[in-house]
């Protein structure tokens, strides 16, 4: 008697931990940008978040976007005036920018690629959040 619940409680342990091995990993849980958020739910940055963000336009935006966001002829739009960007909620520009946008898609219409993060791939999140005030912030 002893020896059959000892092997029905070494078989019970065995179909738990089997069962226990074979679940399926939860699939990750997408999650929003926080920073990208942040932007939209803090309001306007203060001045010098404004400029440390209008530097970071700069070195990374301004080669196809112009210094000012005005655009330059057959590389990057005017952010200035962009009915498309003005219709984005911040999270959506910021995947946007996070991701870039190649010639094939059918919203490009300078058949120049957009590269992920602009072409800095240094860029972080909270980087990007900022590029996005400063760019709200120049919109008419």
């Amino acid at each position: 008697m002893k020896r059959t619940v000892s092997w029905i409680i070494l078989v019970t342990l065995a179909f738990v931990l089997l069962a226990a091995c074979t679940e399926e990993p939860s699939a990750p849980q997408p999650t929003q940008p926080p920073a990208a958020t942040e932007v939209s739910a803090e309001g306007p940055a203060s001045d010098l978040d404004l400029e440390e963000a209008a530097s970071l336009y700069v070195t990374s935006c301004s080669a196809c976007h112009g210094p000012e966001g005005k655009g330059v002829e057959n590389l990057g739009k005017d952010f200035t005036t962009s009915a498309y960007l003005a219709g984005l909620t911040d999270t959506e520009l910021f995947e946007f920018i996070k991701l870039g946008r190649e010639v094939d898609d059918p919203l490009n219409t300078t058949g120049v690629v957009m590269p992920p993060k602009g072409g800095n791939p240094a860029l972080s999140d909270e980087d990007i959040s900022a590029i996005i005030a400063y760019i709200r912030s120049i919109q008419e």
